[in-house]
Formats: C-alpha cells, sequence, structure tokens
C-alpha cells in the first residue's frame, strides 16, 4: 500500500514536472521563432491558433447561414438544385483575410483549414442550417494535385467541423477523375467548362436518401461546387446543401 501511495506521489510529480518543462521550453522557443496570426503577423496568445482574436473580431462574417436567399445560394439558381448555400466571410482581393486562404492552399498553413472550420461549424450551429444534413463531404482534388500540395484544404476544414459537430463526414467517396488546370485564371465558362462532369462516386449507394453537405474553401462562381452537386445528385433520393469558409 506504502509502495503504491510513493509510486502515485512520484508520477503526479513527475507529470506536473514534465508539463512545467514542456511549456518553459515552448516558450523559450517562441523567443526565437514567436507564432504569428496568420492574418496580421502580431504575435499569438498562448490560447489563440493561426489567427489572432483581433482578426476574428474583425473578419467580414456574411451570415448568409441566417438568409435562404443568399448570393451564394443565387449563384445556384437555374444550375443545379441546392437545398441552402452559405459562406462564413467574404474578402476582397489583397486583402489580409484573402492571405488567409491563399496560405492555406499555397503555404501549408494546415492549422488555418482547421480553426477555420471550427469556426465554421460554431456558426452553422447558431441556425438550423445542419437541422438534417447527414453527412458532410469536401470538394476533392485530383489526387496528382493533392499529392504536389501535400493535402486537400477542404479536407482539413471538415476536419475541424468535425471536432465541434455529431455528423458523420465522408472524405473517400466523391472523386476528380479528371486532372484539370487552375481555376483561377479562367473566365465563368471556362471554369465550367474545366470541371464538367469531372466528378464521380466510388459507391453512390452511401449517399441514397441522404442530406450532403459540400464544403469547400472559397466559392466565386460555384463551377466546381456545381459540378460536384450535380455527382451527388444523380444518386436517388439524394439533397446538398453548401458551406465554404469565403465569398469571393
Amino acid at each position: 500500500m506504502v509502495n503504491f501511495l510513493l509510486r502515485k506521489y512520484y508520477n503526479k510529480a513527475f507529470s506536473k514536472l514534465n508539463r512545467r518543462v514542456s511549456g518553459l521550453w515552448s516558450d523559450f522557443i517562441n523567443l526565437f521563432y514567436p507564432n504569428l496570426c496568420q492574418s496580421c503577423n502580431n504575435v499569438l496568445f498562448k490560447n489563440e491558433t493561426a489567427i489572432c482574436s483581433r482578426c476574428l473580431y474583425q473578419i467580414p462574417k456574411t451570415n448568409f447561414h441566417l438568409q435562404k436567399n443568399n448570393p451564394v445560394s443565387i449563384l445556384f439558381w437555374g444550375r443545379v438544385k441546392i437545398e441552402q448555400a452559405t459562406s462564413y466571410f467574404t474578402f476582397s482581393k489583397g486583402s489580409k483575410f484573402q492571405k488567409l486562404i491563399h496560405k492555406l492552399k499555397y503555404h501549408k498553413r494546415t492549422d488555418i483549414g482547421i480553426e477555420m472550420g471550427k469556426l465554421l461549424a460554431y456558426q452553422l450551429k447558431e441556425s438550423d442550417f445542419l437541422l438534417d444534413i447527414d453527412v458532410i463531404i469536401p470538394v476533392p482534388l485530383h489526387p496528382k494535385k493533392e499529392k504536389m500540395r501535400g493535402y486537400n484544404q477542404a479536407v482539413l476544414i471538415v476536419k475541424g467541423m468535425n471536432e465541434i459537430l455529431d455528423i458523420d463526414s465522408d472524405t473517400a467517396n466523391l472523386y476528380r477523375s479528371v486532372y484539370t488546370q487552375s481555376q483561377t485564371s479562367k473566365s465563368k465558362m471556362e471554369r465550367w467548362e474545366n470541371v464538367d462532369n469531372i466528378f464521380r462516386l466510388h459507391d453512390p449507394s452511401k449517399l441514397e436518401g441522404k442530406h450532403v453537405l459540400l464544403i469547400d474553401d472559397v466559392v466565386t462562381t460555384g463551377s466546381t461546387l456545381e459540378a460536384c452537386a450535380q455527382a451527388i445528385l444523380n444518386t436517388k433520393g439524394s439533397k446538398v446543401s453548401i458551406a465554404t469558409l469565403a465569398y469571393a
């Protein structure tokens, strides 16, 4: 009994010491390599991840999740049947909030995707947007592009959402069958032609009768999301809603 109590005491003391040493080491590293806000470049506090509290307060939230007919949902009118659509925030070209998306996609700041995914999930929980969603699916990258980038940013967003929401996600069923060029510099028509009929489902039966929430980082013309939605809606009884981090 005495040995057991002594062992318990030493384990507790060692654990406490280990946490203290770890904290001191982290503070030491931050002196030379400070953890910076990816939006404004100010030093982050210990309870902040990727984005500082000030930038989170200033981020231009759309609140489109509270409006049925909003600019994102209107993008798809007459093109594909979407139940609901929203974006977490808007950005203008060159703004510090556009830089968040740029760093997520091209500078390997995977922490931005996960953190912003959490914020998107918290926002959607404020309304009935998620009321009958059965599964969350990220817009897929072609395997070649995902290998070059090292990750799919939409999958990271879904990963963050999974930490907040009790909704299933599926990152494997929907896939991009054709490698295409970047959409960035293309016109609206060229964007649609670039993604027309290139998305497929490995197992359509898994989505029969399901309401799918499609996730992407940015919606501009909506061409990629439209093509994904069409692939899903070919499945019997399926429905699609859309949510993105940003609306450009």
